[in-house]
């Protein structure tokens, strides 16, 4: 049976670290920016936000992308409710993700309903679904379609599993006509599998010290 603990250790004060594939959850230099370079600017965010704008995202980690994303939707004034899917093998205890988003000053909402198991979570003006397992079941299984992609797991490096060509055909098929995706990545064999899946791929200043990411539209 897959051990579903998240595996953490922490560096520079609460930066959380993987053991398992010993990687950081997000930028060791700032990862709000990070997250507002990569995922919402690379998606063209938050121009594109309407009512039921669907968000998907390869691995939930602290919920910061999703913090960050529902700051940006109530900053933009948009009336309705953005939905949000994650999906995460791997989830992390109340207690880490508590600890993991305290520097940012924008967890407390999450933290105050996190089970550390995943399942659905009401905000009001979002809704959060987060799906516990391996994404190459459980995407495929799944019943939406994503307006925009967070494409956030591990490195390709040290997490392929996560990048195959197989889940990228599983992001191509879950995703709405025009939908777009973005990754801190540019490995070369992610930008082939998102290319073969359907995706107009494109590579472009990436955020601190990774000179490129990638993007994608569905073609």
């Amino acid at each position: 049976m897959q051990d579903q603990r998240a595996d953490l250790e922490w560096r520079d004060g609460d930066v959380p670290v993987s053991t398992r594939f010993d990687d950081p959850y997000f930028s060791l230099e700032n990862g709000l920016d990070e997250t507002r370079h990569v995922f919402l600017a690379g998606n063209g965010l938050p121009a594109r936000f309407r009512d039921g704008f669907h968000i998907g995202e390869l691995g939930f980690g602290t919920g910061l992308n999703f913090m960050v994303t529902l700051a940006a939707w109530r900053a933009a004034g948009v009336d309705g409710v953005l939905q949000f899917t994650s999906f995460e093998a791997y989830p992390m205890s109340v207690e880490e993700m508590a600890r993991a988003l305290a520097a940012f000053g924008i967890g407390d909402e999450l933290v105050a309903v996190w089970n550390g198991r995943g399942g659905r979570f009401e905000f009001g003006d979002a809704v959060l679904e987060v799906i516990a397992g391996d994404a190459r079941t459980t995407l495929p299984a799944w019943q939406g379609r994503a307006d925009a992609w967070f494409l956030d797991g591990f490195s390709p490096a040290k997490n392929p599993e996560l990048w195959d060509e197989t889940l990228m055909q599983a992001v191509a098929d879950h995703t709405a006509p025009q939908g777009t995706i973005a990754t801190y990545t540019a490995a070369g064999f992610v930008r082939r599998g998102l290319d073969a899946a359907g995706f107009e791929v494109s590579r472009i200043s990436g955020y601190g010290r990774k000179r490129h990411m990638t993007v994608g539209t569905k073609r």
